[in-house]
Parts: C-alpha cells; structure tokens; sequence
C-alpha cells in the first residue's frame, strides 16, 4: 500500500504578487517631468501609474511601469536619483471597494502610507495601488476576503 505524500507546510507561508514603486526625485523645474517621461518612451517602458507630490524645491515622483529592471536600468544610466519600495496592486470590484479595504486593513491594523490609481494594467475594473506596513499580511488577508491581487506581470499591455 502506497502512502500519498503529504503536502509541507512552508515556513513563509504565501506571499502576494507585488510590483515596484519608483520615487523619483525631481529638482522643481521646467521640464523635469517631460524628461522622465521622453526617458521612458524611448526605452519602451510603459507608465502604469504616476502619483506626483511636490514641494517648493523638488519634486518627488512615484511611479510604476511594466518592467521594474527595465525602469530601475533607465533610472540609473541617465542619472535620475530614486528609491524603491514593494507596493501592492488590488483590484476593486463589485463587493470590493476602497472602504471594505480600508475596513479589513484596519481591523488587522495595517497602515496605509499612500495610495493612488492604477492607469494601465489588463483589467476592466479600477485597481489601486497601496503602500502599506506589511505587504504580506496586507495580501494574505484581501486575498482571503476575496479580493484579487495583481503583479508587475499583470500590467504588460
């Protein structure tokens, strides 16, 4: 008699699919951000989301593309200064809107730092991209309430 194999439990347990955020720091003038933007057209790099917070003397840019390599390459030969940071992209539906986000976050008091749309990614419906304390634990629970979570793969055109 034959034992079937028992599945293992892995100790990282399941992690959401994420993209990169890009901020990109930008000194405030003219122009700027048409030379980010030209950079990313001539090297095919398609701009999936864009979230600009400026202040007097600089500008900081957070944006996300299609390729993270790709992007972070471009970023570094021409000299644009950057960070990056892990952002999780949620789609909102019917049943599963900003609030009961927000509402289920809550409840495992996970901060939200920042969020802003999506412009580009393979769905119909709207989607958000959230920078949050944990994305694992974030993922893990909207995945568990239902709600589907996209990756750097899911924004290719």
């Amino acid at each position: 008699m034959t034992e079937t194999p028992v599945p293992l439990d892995t100790t990282q347990g399941y992690c959401p699919p994420t993209a990169v955020q890009f901020s990109v720091f930008l000194t405030n003038k003219v122009g700027k951000m048409l030379d980010l933007t030209e950079h990313l057209d001539e090297a095919h790099i398609e701009l999936c989301a864009i979230s600009v917070h400026e202040a007097s003397d600089h500008a900081v840019v957070r944006i996300i593309t299609d390729n993270a390599a790709e992007t972070r390459q471009m970023l570094r030969d021409t000299g644009f200064p950057f960070s990056e940071r892990e952002v999780l992209l949620v789609e909102l539906s019917e049943g599963h809107s900003l609030s009961k986000l927000c509402l289920f976050l809550l409840g495992a008091e996970i901060n939200i730092a920042f969020a802003y749309p999506l412009m580009h990614h393979n769905t119909e419906n709207p989607s958000i991209a959230i920078a949050v304390d944990d994305p694992t634990l974030a993922g893990q629970i909207l995945s568990r309430k239902g709600f589907k979570m996209l990756g750097e793969c899911d924004l290719h055109g």
